[in-house]
């Protein structure tokens, strides 16, 4: 498994766009773009502070200590409501901060979440 570290930054619309443009003007062009480091970015910080919250970060961590084999084991280590825990791990999955691996167990399906990093930095340009 190979581990990684995940950024989560703060741009507005405008520097998302202006960084998009200047891709594409430079792919007209005939040039080589170089990669930038991929990333989760929010609008501002009030927006990034609804979708990271405190009890999702625990969701990550406990993941990551405790390598459930299904939502449901997940729920049950953090005391929590089976679905909202599983909302949670699902909208962290389309950020990309979580993977879910689909499995059997005892002829039932489960969905394992996988957190495959060991740090989340946090970048903000000022």
């Amino acid at each position: 498994m190979k581990v990684k570290n995940v950024t989560i930054g703060i741009k507005s619309i405008e520097e998302l766009l202006d960084n998009a443009k200047d891709v594409m003007e430079r792919l007209e062009r005939g040039e080589k773009v170089k990669k930038r480091k991929p990333g989760i970015y929010f609008e501002n910080l009030n927006v990034m502070r609804k979708a990271i919250t405190h009890e999702r970060l625990k969701i990550l961590k406990v993941i990551k200590e405790k390598h459930p084999a299904s939502i449901y084991e997940l729920a049950k280590l953090l005391n929590r409501n089976l679905k909202n825990v599983s909302d949670d791990v699902h909208y962290l999955a389309e950020l990309g901060l979580i993977e879910l691996e689909k499995g059997k167990s005892n002829g039932r399906e489960k969905t394992m979440p996988v957190v495959n990093y060991e740090k989340i930095l946090l970048e903000i340009t000022v």
